[in-house]
């Protein structure tokens, strides 16, 4: 599987979620019927011309497959079922928190990610950013120590609506802290760390900008 992927001057290689590439960036679990959770995703949701994300949606965390995501990906751990939907092309920001984010899409849908330890000197040059295409109903871990952000569009699709599996009060208001360490001027929310490119909104809204280099747009190749 490792040599399908996309090679331009210009963008990212993409590699299925399957590829030996991805071991470094998180897995896919297997065994999981996604089947109802997907069907309460698409009746439930939007699918806006923009991006929105909701943290939490009580008819996602009232499918049969809460409790095994709660208890068998995340040991026990209490957590949240929301979704990120809409349209999207661009890198824009990369995030990352302390746990595992898990993904399931309705469709196909690409993931831009990077490490942290490609982060220099509180930077991230976007060159080192891959990318990494995922099927309708996977479920698809993403590790604490990868920058993520919202899905894009995958190949040849319109849009995307992908539920989003965290820890309980990950996204929510962001702690009244005193910074002590430079990673502070990166927290954007509870248990976000966020780094904008200059050309985002979220720049504009005052993040943190720590993404260096090319805003990437992979436009060209998922249409």
């Amino acid at each position: 599987m490792s040599d399908y992927k996309y090679n331009t001057s210009e963008l990212p290689k993409l590699y299925p979620v399957e590829s030996p590439e991805f071991a470094a960036y998180g897995k896919v679990h297997t065994g999981y019927d996604t089947k109802g959770l997907l069907t309460a995703l698409d009746k439930n949701t939007p699918l806006p011309d923009g991006v929105e994300y909701v943290p939490s949606l009580p008819a996602l965390e009232c499918t049969d497959i809460f409790g095994l995501l709660q208890n068998n990906a995340y040991g026990g751990m209490p957590i949240q079922l929301g979704y990120c939907n809409g349209h999207n092309t661009k890198l824009n920001c990369l995030e990352y928190h302390r746990d595992s984010e898990i993904n399931i899409g309705l469709n196909d849908f690409i993931l831009l990610l990077a490490k942290q330890d490609d982060i220099e000197d509180g930077k991230l040059d976007t060159s080192k950013v891959k990318a990494f295409s995922a099927k309708a109903g996977q479920v698809v871990e993403v590790y604490a120590t990868s920058l993520h952000y919202a899905p894009c569009n995958g190949i040849g699709q319109d849009g995307f609506k992908v539920v989003i599996v965290l820890p309980k009060g990950t996204n929510g208001p962001k702690p009244d802290i005193t910074p002590v360490y430079w990673e502070d001027k990166t927290l954007w929310a509870c248990n976000k760390w966020l780094f904008a490119h200059e050309e985002s909104g979220e720049a504009r809204q005052g993040a943190y900008i720590g993404l260096t280099g090319k805003n990437i747009d992979i436009a060209s190749f998922v249409s």
